[in-house]
């Protein structure tokens, strides 16, 4: 088999490799499953052994990943409970650190190069950082809905600054499209509130154990049609993708909570046993490490990169911080506000593409992006302690103190 084809083998084994060395090492460190991919596909990647190429067949299925990672983040957030000063605290976050990012991006890369930089350093990675709380039991504690705010601007706004600014298209029609998309979107999430669900419900729990399975089909449609309208107004199709998980979650904001739990583990079994592992892969295999490796400049602006994402995202985090939050809580968070991939991999595609950023410092950006998801979630929630006994206690929390 030549590389492309061996990729459809070791891929699979290397998403199972990739769990089993996450639970070798928990009992010292409890390292983030998504830390093995990133390194495991750089290391059968043509950086490193050769074994595995980039191919047609993996980079369809990895933008697919990173679609349901967006559709999985998009579907955990509940907007009720976010809605008014936390949103507003995360937005005015994410404006001083995308100005920040700018600010140092007109040092490494003047002009519109410079607008890529700062859009990559003003993102936070929600859909990496969902399984991580979840599985520390902190998604419905006062710190898990702080950092959930904070992701979920860190990574909606991004996606509206690539299509307005990264558009090939003139900054005020970039905005007529987007502002079209908006008034589309928000029609069907206006006819998803409205329209009784009790028919699409009984029909769901009717199919959930046959051969049928209507409603992984009407997810897999619904991201489908979403994103196509994105890639049809040729906005980012991650903007589809995250406006259609959160048309999911009001579908089945009122179906019984046994048949919900059920769609949402089949869901997630589709997203995290499958797809997304392939994203992660798929980025360390195509990770272009000779770039980095034949520029000492480059190489140099990776602690830099990742440096300054600490130090943007963690001081807008700080906007959020619960009242009372201690000095740990607060470097916890700033730490989860800094980690980010997903985007900085997508925005400096666009701009390598669009000839507006060097591709060594592409190779830097998403170097710090890797080494962010690799080092700060781990520190994060080590300072985080016992993490079950932490959120048990603040689930008694009132959520005011948001």
């Amino acid at each position: 088999m030549n590389p492309s084809e061996a990729g459809l083998v070791l891929v699979p084994l290397m998403a199972v490799l990739a769990p089993l060395l996450a639970k070798g090492v928990r009992p010292v460190l409890r390292v983030p499953v998504i830390v093995f991919e990133l390194v495991l596909g750089i290391l059968i990647g043509p950086a490193l052994l050769g074994w595995v190429d980039a191919g047609e067949v993996l980079e369809k299925l990895s933008e697919f990943g990173l679609a349901m990672l967006f559709f999985v983040a998009g579907s955990e957030i509940d907007f009720r409970k976010l809605a008014g000063k936390p949103l507003v605290r995360a937005s005015l976050g994410w404006v001083m650190s995308v100005v920040l990012g700018i600010g140092l991006g007109f040092f490494f890369a003047p002009g519109e190069g410079m607008v890529v930089i700062g859009i990559a350093l003003s993102s936070t990675a929600l859909g990496t950082l969902m399984p991580i709380l979840r599985d520390a039991g902190e998604l419905n504690t006062p710190f898990g809905r702080t950092v959930t705010a904070i992701g979920a601007v860190g990574e909606f706004l991004p996606l509206i600054a690539i299509s307005i600014f990264l558009s090939t298209r003139t900054t005020w029609v970039a905005t007529a499209v987007l502002l079209t998309f908006v008034v589309l979107a928000a029609a069907v999430v206006f006819f998803a509130q409205r329209t009784p669900h009790g028919r699409l419900h009984a029909f769901l729990r009717a199919t959930l154990h046959t051969s049928d399975q209507f409603g992984i089909r009407f997810v897999l449609l619904l991201i489908a049609s979403l994103v196509a309208l994105s890639v049809v107004l040729e906005l980012d199709m991650l903007l589809g993708a995250f406006v259609a998980g959160a048309v999911w979650r009001i579908i089945m904001a009122r179906a019984p909570k046994e048949d919900a739990e059920e769609i949402e583990s089949k869901i997630e079994a589709i997203a995290f046993g499958f797809l997304v592992p392939i994203f992660f892969l798929y980025t360390g295999i195509t990770y272009d490490l000779d770039a980095l490796l034949a520029s000492p400049e480059a190489m140099a602006l990776v602690p830099v990169f990742l440096v300054a994402l600490l130090l943007f995202r963690g001081a807008a985090a700080q906007f959020s911080a619960p009242a009372g939050a201690s000095v740990r809580e607060r470097s916890a968070l700033a730490l989860l506000s800094a980690t980010g991939l997903p985007i900085i991999v997508a925005v400096t595609a666009i701009g390598v593409e669009q000839g507006m950023l060097d591709s060594g410092v592409a190779a830097a950006l998403v170097g710090a992006g890797m080494l962010s998801v690799l080092l700060y979630p781990l520190i994060a929630m080590s300072l985080r302690g016992d993490s079950a006994t932490l959120a048990e206690a603040e689930k008694n929390k009132p959520v005011s103190e948001l």
